[in-house]
């Protein structure tokens, strides 16, 4: 092995080896990934994505399908829109739909508002029983959801909210309120007690604060919990199918059942009737979209 010095014109004085020429293929940038990883990783969304769509695109065609074909395995065949005409028109659909607009509407607005004060209560101010009733909506949480239908049936009765929006308002809020409230504390810790203080040196009270200061600033937080309880109110089965009887009284989530027999099944106007209920939740998620992750971060950096 041999090695080469060089001489400094100047000087005359020698300095040390050369040094050896740059590598042909420079090492790869740390973090940077290699042709294979990125197919593979490329690969992997792209089935994910195919997973995801599949079973809301076969709903769709299932529903453009003739009555005949409903079942079959065919994408599609002789399209036609008699499921939804059928829906339209010969079904108290109008009616459930109407129903659940209403009950999710309402549970959305009172579940948001009663978590955001509750929320902002907890994190702003000290006062006697404030663990205890924090714990006590973190454990309601832990009943499953069956459990409670006969002591809520029998509460509502009693009370005559059978059959009634209301009572399905209030069981909703049941099941929203606890959580929301959770998530829009943590969300408030966030927000520094500063702006709190500056209302209050302008001479605001503290729910003028809450509502002229702080609320603007938590839209995420509000964002997440307002498409938590229209989820919860406007998907829910299984209350709304033991606290409401007759077809005109249904929600969608009980209108659904009515076409599953213990004989039959009417697959096409349950698919049509899947696709109109998912349209209401696909535009209030788009609405509340550039809030939703914004929001569920904050709410998830302090409890």
């Amino acid at each position: 092995m041999t090695t080469s010095t060089t001489t400094d014109a100047g000087t005359g004085t020698r300095t040390g080896p050369a040094a050896p020429p740059a590598a042909a293929h420079p090492a790869r940038p740390r973090g940077s990934r290699s042709p294979l990883a990125s197919f593979a990783l490329h690969a992997t969304l792209v089935g994910a994505s195919v997973i995801a769509v599949f079973p809301v695109l076969w709903i769709l065609l299932t529903s453009l399908k003739p009555a005949q074909h409903a079942i079959t395995t065919d994408f599609v065949k002789e399209p036609t829109l008699a499921n939804y005409g059928h829906l339209l028109e010969d079904t108290h659909f109008l009616s459930w739909f109407a129903n659940s607009v209403l009950v999710a509407a309402v549970t959305t607005v009172l579940g948001v508002f009663i978590a955001a004060t509750t929320g902002y209560a907890v994190s702003r101010f000290k006062f006697p029983g404030m663990k205890p009733l924090m714990w006590t909506l973190l454990i309601t949480q832990m009943f499953p959801m069956a459990i409670l239908i006969v002591p809520l049936y029998n509460l509502m009765g009693e009370l005559g909210l059978l059959n009634q929006p209301l009572g399905l308002i209030i069981t909703y809020l049941t099941i929203a309120v606890p959580f929301c409230a959770w998530m829009m504390k943590g969300f408030f810790d966030t927000i520094p007690v500063e702006i709190d203080e500056s209302g209050r040196v302008d001479g605001l009270n503290p729910f003028g604060t809450f509502w002229r200061l702080i609320l603007p600033l938590a839209k995420p937080g509000l964002a997440v919990t307002g498409f938590y309880a229209f989820i919860t109110a406007w998907g829910e089965v299984a209350y709304a199918s033991a606290f409401m009887v007759g077809e005109e009284n249904l929600t969608l989530a009980g209108g659904l059942q009515t076409f599953v027999t213990q004989y039959t099944s009417n697959w096409g106007a349950m698919s049509a009737a899947s696709v109109l209920i998912a349209i209401p939740a696909a535009v209030f998620f788009l609405f509340a979209q550039r809030h939703l992750v914004a929001g569920m971060t904050a709410g998830a950096t302090k409890g």
